[in-house]
């Protein structure tokens, strides 16, 4: 991952879109200190609700309360 200074950013702000384009992340810095990220944008994984239906089952006693062995496991 490259690290440029903000100067530099501002320079050559087309240059470095070319090489995040290609695929590289690029970390703006100023006076050393990182405080910004170029990334490849990407496109949101669209959800498709109840896609695992009937892979899972919940049962029945999911929210019972936890043995003395699990508390105590808890607690260590």
């Amino acid at each position: 991952m490259k690290e440029v200074n903000v100067h530099e950013a501002k320079t050559h702000l087309s240059r470095l879109l070319q090489r995040v384009d290609a695929g590289e992340e690029i970390v703006i810095a100023r006076g050393g200190r990182p405080i910004a990220k170029l990334v490849p944008f990407r496109e949101p994984v669209q959800r498709v609700f109840g896609i695992d239906r009937g892979v899972f089952r919940v049962p029945d006693d999911f929210d019972a309360p936890l043995s003395d062995e699990i508390l105590a496991a808890f607690e260590r």
